[in-house]
Order: C-alpha cells, then structure tokens, then sequence
C-alpha cells in the first residue's frame, strides 16, 4: 500500500473532525506568528535601542515580551487541546472499525490469526497511528508555519543573505526520505514482533494451569525473552535511524548558517545592511533551524506510524467469507428439519466432508458417532454457518442456509460446545448472554434444569459473583453445567451439543442427561459423542468416517450390523 493511500485513508477519519482542526491550524498561526514577531522586533532592538539609545523604547521592552508570551502560551494551548481531542476521536473511530470488522469476519480469518496478533494490532498499532493523529499533527502544523513564517522575515528583511542559508535546505530532504522509507519498513517488522510478543503473553496466561502442571516455567519465561529480543532488535534499528538523522540535518544546517553569517558580516561591513538587519536575519535562521529538525523527527514518527497503518488496513481491508444476500429471508421459529445434500467441505484443501448426504427431521434425537477427524464437528460449523460447504446445499426447513440472515439462523440454533467459554462476568451474566431480555427467575429456571442452581447458591454471592477470566473460578464440570444452562434459556428448536457432558462427573453427567432428556421433547437435537453409551437411546445414528455417512440407524439395528460402530462400541464397552 503506498503512502499517499494511506495518508488519504487517515484524512478520511480525522474529516469528521475538521471543525477542531481548523481551530488548532488558526492557533497555530498565532504560535508561527509570535516567532516571526520576535525575529522581526530584533531589527529594531539592535539599531534603535542598543545602537542609538531609544531609552524611552526600552521601557516598552518588557511589556512587549510579557504580552507576545501570553498570546503564544494562550495560541499553543488552544491548537494542542483541539488537535489532540480531533486525533483521539479519529483514533476511536480507527479501533471502533477495526474491531467491529474483525467480530464480523468468518472463522476461517480466526483459524489463520492468533489472538495476540489480532490484540497486537488493534491496540498497538492504533496506539502508534495515534501518535501521527495527535501529538504529531501539533507538531507537523505548528512547526511547518513557524518555518514559513521565519522564512518570510529573513526574506523579507534581507533576501541574498537568506538565499545563502536556504541554499542547504533542499540537500536535507534526501537523506531524510531515505532515512524515513527504512524506519517504515523495520517498524511495519517490529510491529509484527510486538504481535508475536503479545501471542506469547495471551497463550502463557490463558494456559497458565498447563504451565504450572507441568512445571514448564523456565521453558515459557526462555520463550518470552527470546520473542522480546526479537522484538528489540528491530526497535534498535528503527532508533539507529531516528539517532542519525538529526545529526545529519544538523551538519548540512551548518553550511548553510555559516555561509549566511559570513555573506552578512561582507555586507555590514559594505553598509549594504544594519547591524540590526544582520541580527534580525539571524534571529529568523536560528529559530528556523530548530522546527527544521523537529519536522524531520516528525518524518521518522510517521514512517514508524505508515508502518502500523499497514498492518491496520490490512484488518480493515479482509473480506469475510460468509457474507448475507441481498434480501436475504428471516427464518422465524423453525420446525427443526435439517438436511445435508451432498456436501464437499475442506479445510486448506484437505477433504473432511465427501458427497456427505444426511436428513434429520424434525423433533429427532440424532446422534453423530465415529474416529477423530470423521467430520463431526466440522458438521455442527456446517450448520451454524461458521464455514461455507465447497459444494452442496445445507438446509433447514427446506432453507438455503445461504439464503437465511445470519441473525434469524443462529436463532434457531443453540450450541452447548466441547470447549466451555464463560466471560469474565458475573454467573447472571454469562447465562443470559444470549437472552439478555430474560428475566432473573427464567435464569433460575434454567439453572435448575441444568442442575447448576445448587452449586450456585453456594456461591458467595451466588449469581452475581464474578466467575473470573474464561471461569477460572468454577471447576470444569461447573463451567459446563453453565453452558448448558445458557443453552436451555435460549429456548431454540435445533439444539446441537458438541461433547456436552464430557467435562462432568458421574453424577453430574446423570444429572443432566436427565435435564437434557426433558429439554429434548419437541426439538430437533444433534448430539457429538465419543462415549457411545450416552447415546444408545438417539432415535437415528449417524457413523461417520472419512468424511462420509457409513452407517445409519438406531442404536439396536447398529449392533446387528458388522460395521464401525459395532467395533467401536465393542471396544469402550470392552475399556
């Protein structure tokens, strides 16, 4: 993406607020304009005060300078506050959009992102664009003013002697372009660094129980330091550059103030200028050369923030797979028939689903049984329309999927998944996160069919108490329980249970299979298990294996047939 793309991209967020902007570029003129006063009013100090003795003039000085810093401290306050609020609008609209996009995009986006590199960019590569929509923007429209009007004054007071200063100036502009195009590029690479280090840092406290359990410690802390240094290396470049550029401008400024002073001094002593020109004009060069070199660090601030506006855009720029069509249907409460009509899916060309043809009708129990890797899950995905079959059509009531608005379909569907996950909020909160409208007794309803009431109320503050990141606070069997519960409340009439009651305990397990049973009646229910017995009482099996459907039947007929799951059941009954 080039810069000029991405200077428009950024213009574009910051438009909404050029009303602040407009006020911080007018106080900037006040700013640019007190330094050209002060240049200016040299001219006079030198051959009316100092030369001739204007004593009565001299009274004034004080006055003069109490005032022009008055109205430059007033003007610096009034262009900081509303460039800095204008950029951190900008910015909020920035991460607003970029996580807004990113919750849209479909699974197969996930599938290929970490979510430390994800968090990366949207908290630190909008962290450093804030920088250039802020912080750098002052400085970008203060200084560029003040050099403008510096210019003029030496100009004005006396022109050849200014040419010779300005002479250099240009020479500047190409090794700071150079300079500027490398930080670019080692910040775009050290801002992926940071993505990889963030990764680290997610995976090590969300696994923390695994860390400790195995005692890998030494192994993670080796791990962090290593991405850490990774990550220095090209901080410790992009400081390389931002290190000599100043210098460099600075050696080439030289020139240019000595061949000034000198071409003034040949001048004065002609009488072609005053000692009071002389000084004005090299007033105006010395408070010139200053935003000079600060415009140049400015150049090097916005490279590095080019660099992560790559990385941002390129979030903004993905285009999810699974998108609604024009006028697509609203589903209202289905019936519950689902059909697979000879479904291909691959996961990154790898076949999981083949030809794959099934129907459930409404209100049956059908259970999914066979190897890892049968495509099992992938056919709960299917069916929420996380993932898009290469071909085939997948329906419910005789719908399209594709056709149905993504609202109205997952509506119809709750999921209970082998991988529990429970936000860090209270216990009310988590149940009804898919039914915010339920009331509290409805909650407690739910949790009662759940069998999660009892354990709840035992609860310090039973269900308000904050359960704690992903419900580190609850034992796994607890955490299920919820899940199961959030299920229930959401009333829908397809129920799709992924391994649901593989994290509980004996107990527990008969618990809710008998809550199940009864949340059952009048639903279409697909149930994955490995443990064949919690299955045996499904109106339909489905055995899959190599991503087709191999056998199909009741649990008796199954076991009269010589197949797959005939061997399978042998063997856990066997274990």
């Amino acid at each position: 993406m080039d810069n000029r793309n991405l200077y428009y991209r950024l213009v574009r967020y910051a438009a909404p607020y050029k009303g602040r902007i407009f006020l911080s570029v007018l106080a900037s003129v006040g700013v640019a304009g007190s330094d050209a006063v002060v240049a200016k009013l040299v001219e006079p100090f030198i051959d009316k005060i100092i030369v001739k003795g204007d004593f009565d003039l001299a009274k004034l000085v004080p006055f003069f300078v109490i005032a022009l810093a008055a109205f430059k401290g007033f003007s610096r306050y009034v262009q900081g506050y509303f460039i800095n609020t204008a950029g951190q609008l900008a910015i909020q609209d920035i991460r607003n959009n970029m996580f807004e996009h990113s919750v849209r995009l479909s699974m197969s986006f996930y599938v290929k992102h970490s979510s430390g590199t994800l968090m990366s960019r949207i908290l630190n590569d909008v962290n450093l664009v804030q920088s250039t929509l802020s912080n750098v923007l002052v400085t970008l429209v203060r200084d560029s003013l003040t050099l403008l009007a510096l210019v003029g004054v030496a100009f004005y007071t006396d022109w050849k002697m200014s040419l010779m200063a300005f002479i250099v100036v240009p020479l500047t502009a190409l090794p700071a372009s150079t300079i500027g195009k490398r930080i670019k590029r080692v910040s775009k690479r050290g801002q992926g660094a940071m993505g990889e280090l963030t990764s680290v840092l997610e995976q090590t406290f969300s696994g923390i129980k695994v860390i400790k359990s195995f005692a890998t410690e030494k192994k993670e802390i080796a791990n962090f330091k290593d991405q850490n240094f990774s990550y220095y290396r090209f901080i410790r470049k992009t400081l390389k550059y931002e290190a000599l550029s100043s210098p460099v401008v600075e050696l080439l400024s030289s020139f240019g103030a000595a061949g000034a002073l000198w071409f003034g001094l040949e001048r004065v002593m002609s009488g072609e200028m005053t000692q009071g020109q002389l000084f004005s004009v090299l007033t105006a060069i010395t408070l010139m050369y200053a935003p000079l070199k600060r415009l140049v660090k400015v150049n090097n601030v916005i490279q590095r923030a080019l660099g992560a506006a790559e990385r941002m855009f390129e979030i903004i720029d993905e285009k999810p797979e699974i998108v609604e069509i024009p006028n697509a249907v609203e589903l209202t409460r289905s019936k519950g028939a689902v059909s697979f009509e000879h479904v291909n899916f691959s996961y990154d060309n790898e076949p999981v689903l083949q030809d794959f043809t099934a129907t459930i009708n409404a209100g049956e129990v059908v259970a999914l049984v066979g190897p890892s890797g049968a495509g099992k899950t992938t056919f709960i995905a299917l069916l929420n329309r996380f993932y898009d079959p290469g071909d085939g059509i997948i329906r419910i009531d005789g719908h399209d999927i594709r056709t149905l608005t993504q609202k109205s379909l997952h509506d119809n569907l709750a999921l209970v998944d082998q991988e529990t996950f429970l936000f860090n909020d209270t216990i009310l909160g988590n149940i009804s996160y898919g039914c915010p409208e339920a009331s509290d007794e409805e909650v407690i309803e739910a949790s009662k069919k759940a069998y999660a009431d009892e354990f709840i109320r035992c609860l310090p503050e039973g269900y308000d108490t904050m359960i704690g990141d992903r419900g580190v606070r609850l034992s796994g069997g607890q955490r299920q329980r919820l899940c199961i519960a959030r299920a229930l409340l959401r009333d829908a009439p397809i129920l799709l249970l992924d391994e649901a009651t593989s994290a509980l305990d004996t107990e527990s397990e008969a618990k809710v299979q008998r809550a199940l049973g009864n949340l059952m009646r009048d639903r279409t229910t697909i149930v994955i298990a490995h443990r064949l017995s919690t299955v045996v009482h499904a109106d339909k099996i489905l055995v899959l294996q190599d991503g087709r459907v191999c056998q199909s039947g009741t649990h008796q007929q199954l076991q009269e047939q010589d197949g797959l799951y005939k061997r399978l059941y042998d063997i856990q009954f066997r274990e």
